[in-house]
């Protein structure tokens, strides 16, 4: 009876104390999260609950197994899987722990701090913290878990005797994984991009998406998304149009016949601009900057506050002013020539009559004595 009671007390007793302990801190954190619902700390540590019994658990489990004689021919291994289990559930509980922290401090300074770009430096540098921290646990966790065998430990002279050799080979093979990694971390701190920031990276415009420490993820305009190592943006120029403000200056431009009424077109782009919502309202323009023997390139100048509206107030502004110049100045858009020449006035004979300026064969065919001119006639003949 002893033998079926004693495994029976201490493996339940270890559940109920689990669950015990589990719902009081749990109780504990949802009081403390009513308390002060301005501090978002208490609730994402109530995330950490389940790890946290597990690892309670485990270590009770751990400590009192050898009073359970319970499985006493694999006694070794069992304890060993204990430890394993109490490893492992300890650093899930270390990462939700710092996960908790991190994100609370974010959202403290996302609540106040209203400067978007400020925010989202922040928001890169915590996401990456998060992932090294994440990283150098579980690298501590799978080590610990290692060690706890007697031919890791064994091992461990040999493998520290040649750290030197194995280093230097692990670092000439890792070379590109070791330079992506030093360059997501210059990214996070450098303030170089970030999340939300909008690039244009190989032609393709885009919103950055992700940072991790090995690649970063470029959402496009078309929902299509561009992975690259991190490194790219270390080694490469690159356009970001959200470093500094996120304001913006877009041109859009026409080719018009030269008869294209210009100064009615920049009171039809103010009323075009004043009904466009995306539009905001810091400058406008209209200037013809080039000019060809066909047409006349007609530049418009347009503001917005960030790089989705300047979008929406190029399309707004071309197609709004081209159905405008359709309706109301046909005579404005772009025509090719195909009409017969027309002879000028008095000339039958196929050749062109020279300009009134052009008097070259005028100083050649020009009389030596002056023409005096006839008195006008007043006979009865006149008339």
């Amino acid at each position: 009876m002893e033998n079926v009671l004693r495994p029976l007390i201490v493996v339940g007793g270890s559940v109920v104390l689990t669950l015990l302990i589990g719902w009081a801190v749990d109780r504990v954190l949802r009081k403390a999260d009513a308390r002060h619902q301005e501090n978002s700390l208490w609730g994402l540590l109530r995330r950490a609950r389940v790890p946290f019994q597990l690892v309670l658990f485990a270590a009770l489990l751990r400590g009192s197994y050898d009073q359970a004689e319970l499985l006493v021919e694999h006694r070794v291994g069992v304890g060993r899987t204990l430890t394993l289990i109490l490893i492992g559930s300890a650093a899930w509980l270390v990462i939700r722990i710092a996960t908790a922290i991190v994100e609370t401090s974010y959202t403290r300074y996302a609540n106040a701090h209203r400067d978007p770009a400020r925010v989202r430096r922040v928001r890169t540098q915590v996401t990456l913290i998060q992932r090294v921290v994440s990283a150098i646990v579980t690298v501590m966790a799978v080590a610990s878990m290692l060690l706890t065998f007697p031919a890791m430990r064994a091992a461990g002279a040999s493998l520290l005797a040649s750290a030197g050799i194995l280093g230097i080979v692990a670092g000439v093979a890792a070379q590109s994984t070791l330079a992506n990694l030093f360059a997501g971390l210059q990214i996070a701190f450098g303030d170089m991009v970030r999340l939300g920031d909008t690039v244009v990276v190989d032609g393709e415009w885009g919103t950055v998406e992700e940072i991790t420490l090995t690649f970063l993820t470029v959402r496009t305009w078309d929902e299509r998304r561009i992975t690259m190592p991190v490194s790219y943006f270390t080694s490469k120029p690159f356009e970001n149009w959200s470093r500094g403000t996120p304001q913006m200056t877009g041109i859009v431009f026409f080719h018009l016949d030269h008869s294209a009424p210009v100064e009615a077109m920049r009171e039809r782009l103010r009323d075009i601009l004043r009904e466009c919502p995306a539009w905001d309202g810091r400058d406008y323009g209209l200037a013809v900057t080039d000019s060809t023997p066909n047409t006349m390139q007609v530049r418009a100048l347009v503001t917005a506050k960030d790089a989705d509206d300047i979008w929406t107030v190029r399309v707004t502004v071309r197609e709004r002013m081209i159905r405008w110049l359709t309706d109301v100045h046909p005579y404005a858009l772009p025509r090719v020539n195909t009409a017969e020449a027309i002879l000028p006035l008095g000339r039958s004979d196929g050749h062109p009559r020279r300009p009134a300026h052009d008097d070259t064969d005028a100083a050649v065919t020009a009389p030596t004595t002056p023409h005096t001119p006839d008195p006008p006639r007043t006979g009865p003949g006149r008339g």
